[in-house]
C-alpha cells in the first residue's frame, strides 16, 4: 500500500490414495497418505470442537481482517498527507494536481470498497476496486518491481478473491459483458486462484531475513502447510496452521506498538503487521469455506 518509506476420517478401503481404483487389499499396510489423513482428521476434529463457539463469526472476522490493511493505509495517507504529496512530487516526479487526485482517489476507494466488503454488499465491485488500488499504488509509488511488495500483495489479492467466492455462495450475480459461468463454476475457479495466491506471502518470508533454527523450523512447517493449501489436501487444517504461524510471527516481529514514535522501523513494522492481518483474514475464509472443488479434499468425497 502507500509507501513513502524509501473433515471426518476417510477409509480408502480398496481405492487408491487419490480416490480411484487401486490395488490396496485389506491385508496391505496403510500408505503414508492414509496415515497422514488419519492423523490430520483427528486434529481437524479437535480443532472443530475448539472452534465451535467462533465458527458463526469466522466469515465476518475474515472479511474485516482482509480489508484492515486498506483501512490503515487510508488513515496513513490522511495523517501523512503532506509527506505523501512531497514524496510523489519530488521523488516520483508526478505533477502536483495529479498527486492530490491520486491520494484522494485512493482514500475514497479504500474506505468505500472496504465498507462494502465488511457489509457483504456489492462484493464484486468492492473487490475490483481494492485490487485496482493495489495495482495503482504499485505503479504510483514505484514498487512494482519490489519482490517483497509484489509477493505480499499477491497474497492480499488472494484474500480478496476468497471474499468474492464467499459472496457467490449466497447469491447469483452475472457481471455485464463477462462470459457467463454458473455460480458453481465461478466459485470453484476463484477459490482455487484465491488459495494459491494466499501462500505467496510465505514465499516472501522464506527468502527474506536472517536464518536461524527457529526460522528454518517455521519455514519447513509453513512450506508443508502451503503445499497442502495449494493442492487442497486437508486444506482447512493446513490453513489453520498458517493462521497460527503468521499470527505468532506477526506479534513477535511486527510489534510496532513497542517502538518509539520516531523509530525509523515503526512505519515498516506497522505496514507489515496490517498486511499480514489481511492475509490471515483470507486464510480464515478458507478455513470457513473449504478449498472448493479443485482439491484433493473434494475429490476424495466424490469417489
Amino acid at each position: 500500500m502507500s509507501h513513502i518509506r524509501g473433515t471426518a476420517n476417510y477409509n480408502l478401503g480398496n481405492r487408491s490414495p487419490f480416490g480411484g481404483p487401486g490395488q490396496m487389499n485389506a491385508t496391505d499396510d496403510p500408505s503414508p497418505l492414509d496415515a497422514i489423513r488419519q492423523q490430520t482428521s483427528k486434529i481437524e476434529d479437535w480443532l472443530d470442537t475448539i472452534a465451535d463457539p467462533v465458527k458463526p463469526y469466522l466469515p465476518a472476522i475474515g472479511r474485516f481482517l482482509i480489508v484492515v490493511t486498506f483501512l490503515e493505509d487510508a488513515l496513513r495517507i490522511v495523517t501523512q498527507w503532506t509527506d505523501q504529496l512531497i514524496y510523489l512530487h519530488d521523488y516520483r516526479h508526478i505533477p502536483s494536481g495529479i498527486t492530490h487526485l491520486f491520494l484522494l482517489g485512493n482514500v475514497i476507494a479504500m474506505l468505500i470498497c472496504s465498507t462494502f466488503v465488511i457489509a457483504r454488499k456489492h462484493s464484486e465491485y468492492a473487490v475490483a476496486g481494492l485490487i485496482g488500488v493495489v495495482i495503482t499504488q504499485a505503479l504510483g509509488y514505484g514498487l512494482i518491481f519490489d519482490l517483497n511488495f509484489f509477493l505480499r500483495n499477491l497474497s492480499v489479492m488472494g484474500g480478496l478473491l476468497m471474499v468474492l467466492s464467499d459472496s457467490w455462495v449466497r447469491k447469483r450475480f452475472a457481471p455485464a459483458g463477462l462470459p457467463q459461468l454458473d455460480e458453481k463454476d465461478r466459485k470453484m475457479y476463484f477459490q482455487l486462484a484465491g488459495r494459491v495466491l494466499l501462500i505467496f506471502l510465505f514465499i516472501g518470508f522464506v527468502f527474506a531475513g536472517e536464518w536461524g533454527f527457529g526460522r528454518v523450523l517455521v519455514s519447513v512447517l509453513g512450506f508443508i502447510a502451503c503445499v497442502m493449501v495449494v493442492v487442497g489436501f486437508k486444506a482447512k487444517w493446513s490453513a489453520t496452521m498458517l493462521v497460527v504461524i503468521l499470527s505468532i510471527f506477526n506479534l513477535l516481529v511486527n510489534n510496532f506498538w513497542t517502538l518509539h514514535q520516531h523509530h525509523p522501523q515503526k512505519d515498516f513494522a506497522k505496514y507489515d503487521f496490517f498486511q499480514i492481518l489481511s492475509i490471515v483474514g483470507g486464510l480464515l475464509l478458507l478455513v470457513n469455506m473449504g478449498p472448493g472443488q479443485f482439491s484433493v479434499d473434494e475429490k476424495k468425497k466424490v469417489y
